[in-house]
């Protein structure tokens, strides 16, 4: 198919701006790891309370990416991403005015739906606009950034809390999301529909996506093991250091600092090395059967150590987890330009649900534990292991069904 391939310095341009807005949503995505201490005390939050609240942004984002999808393939991320980062204004601002657990939900929820098209509106962008080569090291870099809005999630917002406090700090990342809307009205192209579609009779459908093989073999992994890896680095990796490890407020901040860091690292070598070793789905394939249980085995050894595991393993799982970053661009990869964005959006649908499933259940699994007369440690262990379990089961699926590539 034809493609419209964008000078270099136009589209390092491009890149730069949705890697903004896509840091933004990431901070955002992590926070509630950073500032959950106050949470729990000024609305006296529940394990399963900050569980679901954690969960609430993966329900709303995971709710939009089927119309995200079928949006982006026909408006173009430059309106989609703008129009919805308005809805996520209108979320940070209620957040940071909140009153009550139902209030703060309810805002997290709206947050989520309004960063839902951060991801993938750029990934559609750079199917369309970049050379096939360069797409995943796009989305290793776009991780990179996200890797650092989870960085900036932890130390300075522990900083800026005592001074400004959690309401003012959603009002700061307002501005900056306002900021965001503007660059991206000025600086991305306008989407032309017919020309992407040139030289082809497929109108993509959904039908195609959900009953391609390749993409129903990573169902359960997008599921589980990416969705366990989301409620771990984005929440509970903050409550297992201070609960389980026995760290402080600052302590566990310092080392969500450091899990961070190391992601961001992970992902700055990755972008550089994975498109010299992965160009086709086939190669995202072979890398994925021998890089996707390496989390599994650390996540074990967590499990193992318990409160003797701390900001190190846990940064040590997020670095070994990086081979399912393969994932979102091969699918992108494996289906038409005109289906592009529904095929990542419905990818992602999987990713998010299933954070949010996880993430919750983790809430729940603790408080049943505690109510059963066990030890908070019992019930993060026990939370760990439903991960374990369900992503190793996952991981097999894939196996099997790509067992011929």
């Amino acid at each position: 198919m034809h493609k419209v391939i964008l000078p270099k310095h136009k589209a390092i341009t491009i890149f730069l701006v949705f890697a903004f807005g896509y840091y933004i949503s990431n901070l955002l995505r992590s926070i509630t790891a950073t500032i959950s201490p106050e949470l729990v005390s000024e609305f006296n939050l529940s394990a399963g309370d900050l569980g679901l609240l954690g969960g609430g942004y993966f329900l709303g984002f995971a709710s939009v990416q089927i119309p995200v999808g079928y949006l982006l393939d026909s408006k173009g991320p430059k309106k989609i991403v703008s129009y919805f980062l308005l809805i996520a204004i209108l979320g940070m601002v209620s957040f940071a005015l909140s009153k009550n657990f139902t209030i703060l939900l309810l805002s997290r929820i709206l947050i989520g739906v309004g960063v839902g098209a951060c991801l993938m509106g750029p990934l559609t962008a750079y199917r369309i606009w970049f050379q096939d080569e360069t797409q995943q090291r796009a989305n290793s870099w776009m991780l990179m950034t996200g890797a650092i809005g989870m960085l900036s999630s932890s130390l300075p917002v522990q900083f800026f809390l005592p001074i400004i406090g959690w309401r003012a700090i959603f009002g700061v990342l307002a501005l900056l999301t306002l900021l965001t809307i503007f660059l991206i009205i000025y600086f991305i192209p306008n989407w032309n529909q017919k020309e992407n579609r040139k030289n082809t009779e497929d109108k993509g459908s959904l039908k195609e996506i959900w009953q391609n093989n390749f993409f129903k073999s990573l169902v359960p992994m997008g599921f589980f093991n990416y969705g366990g890896l989301f409620a771990i680095q984005t929440l509970w990796a903050g409550p297992w250091m201070i609960k389980v490890s026995g760290y402080t407020a600052e302590e566990s901040a310092n080392g969500l600092f450091i899990i961070y860091l190391s992601l961001l690292l992970s992902f700055l070598c990755w972008g550089y090395f994975v498109p010299k070793i992965s160009k086709s789905v086939s190669d995202a394939i072979r890398l994925l059967k021998f890089g996707a249980p390496l989390n599994l085995l650390v996540l074990s050894y967590i499990i193992y150590l318990g409160p003797k595991a701390g900001a190190f393993h846990l940064a040590f799982f997020a670095v070994s987890s990086v081979f399912l970053s393969l994932t979102q661009p091969a699918v992108g990869m494996a289906f038409s330009l005109s289906n592009a964005g529904k095929a990542l959006t419905s990818f992602n649908l999987l990713l998010f649900i299933g954070a949010f499933a996880v993430q919750w259940i983790i809430g729940i699994i603790i408080d049943s534990s505690v109510s059963l007369g066990f030890s908070e440690v019992i019930g993060f262990k026990a939370g760990m292991m439903f991960i374990l379990i369900t992503s190793f089961f996952s991981y097999l699926f894939f196996l099997v069904k790509n067992f011929k590539n």
